[in-house]
């Protein structure tokens, strides 16, 4: 032991925070709820805050004569950082890196920022334990949040129990998704928000280093995508519990659980949301399935995810039936058909405007396609679902949707437009003014493609009166939900 560390004097302050200090000293890393007890924290929040009113759009402060305080404010940003870095080990490179970016974008004037050697030093998904804490700001937008690229800073931890590492070990590889659990975050998170994604980053791309010449530039290589499953676990309890209340369905005994065990239904989120995203660019495809920077018809969105949804559904269906699977893997297999029915059909169908709402078309979708194969009911005022038979029926729906996109590499880009329009037309009503139901004209089809896109309407396929009715008695439980997080349902529940 060296003298320095023999005549320390003590340490004072909340536990929390003595923690934090130790870990300084012992590097161990602390929790979340110890980074978020450190006044270094409240500190770098306050900083941020006050920085994001003079950015604009693109992260830039074009408005000189506010310069001087934002570099008070960034200095000290800086400082928190280099605070905090040698107290998570296994974030030191990326917290070091993102000071130095957070100084080269003071000093150039505040131009457009360049974060691309901090999120190339940002690795999570090396550290995918259950627990493990990090500490993230970044200039950046927030999906389902913000598009604006502001400053942000989120405290999180990761949620990976043990029979989710096998699986991901074994069956479902995704070396890139962690699930989260948020400890605390600025504005940009107090909305809908429950991913974190490299994309979102601003980043300006690079030729690499050592690329033979004319090599275009290029963003760093994404190595991780995070989703907050405690959000989405909180979210689902809230409006779940009301819409079962409202619709008088009598819910089973496992999805009952879960609107009681907030830890169990983010576990049951992470399951999904693991295999739901493993695929993406899985199965026989179109070439681009995701379609994300094309400009297509929204309900190709619709079926895009909705087929992540159902693959993650049908695997749970092949899990839970599975002998060999055990029992906590099963448990968490039938609470995933839950989980994607209800979320699904509960919140989606009736979350958002109804302008190209990809995600309310899925769950309507889910929802009369239930409905029209006998294994979901309302009657006499009151919802029923027979869940005996709903895994087939389900299963049935991903079929349609496979055989869809099997067929595609098949068929000219517009023929599977068309192709798809039927599946989802076939089940779903569309619009009354529909252009695309009437049947597009002659002169449309012989154009470019954007003529087709430009004739589909904003809401296609509007609800029907039974989720006109829904929504109407669900819009303050949906809006009550933005901000949301596994801690504040919590004490919200406990309170009642």
């Amino acid at each position: 032991m060296t003298d320095t560390a023999r005549t320390a004097a003590p340490v004072i302050g909340e536990p929390e925070v003595v923690e934090d200090a130790r870990t300084a000293a012992t590097g161990s890393a602390p929790t979340a709820a110890g980074i978020v007890a450190d006044p270094a924290w409240a500190a770098l929040k306050t900083d941020v805050e006050a920085i994001r009113p003079h950015q604009i759009k693109d992260g830039s402060i074009p408005d000189g004569t506010v310069h001087t305080e934002a570099a008070f404010h960034v200095g000290r940003i800086v400082d928190a950082l280099r605070h905090f870095a040698p107290r998570i080990p296994h974030d030191t490179e990326y917290l070091l890196t993102a000071a130095r970016d957070f100084e080269a974008w003071r000093d150039g004037g505040f131009g457009v920022p360049d974060f691309y050697d901090a999120l190339d030093a940002f690795r999570p998904a090396a550290e995918r334990r259950d627990g493990v804490a990090h500490l993230v700001v970044f200039p950046m937008y927030t999906q389902n949040g913000s598009t604006d690229r502001l400053v942000e800073a989120v405290v999180f931890e990761v949620i990976w129990p043990d029979f989710i590492a096998e699986l991901e070990a074994t069956e479902y590889g995704n070396a890139l998704y962690l699930g989260l659990r948020f400890a605390d975050f600025t504005p940009g998170y107090d909305t809908n928000s429950a991913v974190l994604f490299p994309e979102s980053v601003a980043v300006t791309p690079r030729v690499p280093a050592g690329a033979p010449e004319g090599t275009p530039a290029q963003l760093p290589v994404f190595t991780w995508g995070a989703i907050f499953a405690d959000r989405e676990a909180a979210r689902f309890r809230r409006v779940v519990r009301a819409a079962a209340e409202i619709t008088k369905l009598d819910l089973p005994a496992g999805a009952r659980a879960m609107l009681d065990d907030q830890q169990l239904t983010e576990r049951t989120f992470v399951m999904w949301d693991m295999i739901h995203d493993r695929a993406h660019m899985r199965g026989d495809l179109p070439f681009d399935p995701f379609m994300i920077k094309q400009r297509m018809p929204f309900f190709l969105y619709a079926l895009e995810e909705l087929r992540c949804d159902l693959t993650a559904f049908r695997e749970a269906v092949r899990l839970q039936r599975d002998e060999a699977t055990d029992a906590v893997t099963r448990e968490h297999a039938q609470l995933v058909q839950y989980a994607v029915i209800f979320d699904r059909i509960f919140r989606f169908s009736i979350t958002g405007t109804r302008v190209r709402n990809y995600d309310g078309v899925g769950g309507q979708l889910l929802f009369a396609w239930m409905h029209q194969k006998g294994v979901l009911h309302w009657t006499d005022t009151q919802l029923a679902i027979d869940w005996d038979a709903v895994p087939d029926v389900v299963v049935a729906l991903s079929d349609a949707i496979n055989e869809l996109y099997w067929s595609s590499i098949d068929r000219p880009k517009g023929a599977h437009w068309l192709a798809a329009y039927e599946l989802v037309s076939s089940t779903l009503t569309p619009h009354p003014a529909s252009q695309w139901a009437a049947g597009l004209p002659r002169e449309v089809l012989e154009g470019h493609l954007k003529g087709w896109t430009d004739l589909v309407m904003d809401d296609e396929f509007p609800l029907s009166m039974f989720f006109e009715a829904l929504q109407k008695k669900m819009a303050v439980v949906i809006e009550s939900t933005a901000g949301i997080t596994g801690s504040t349902d919590t004490a919200a529940t406990d309170a009642e």
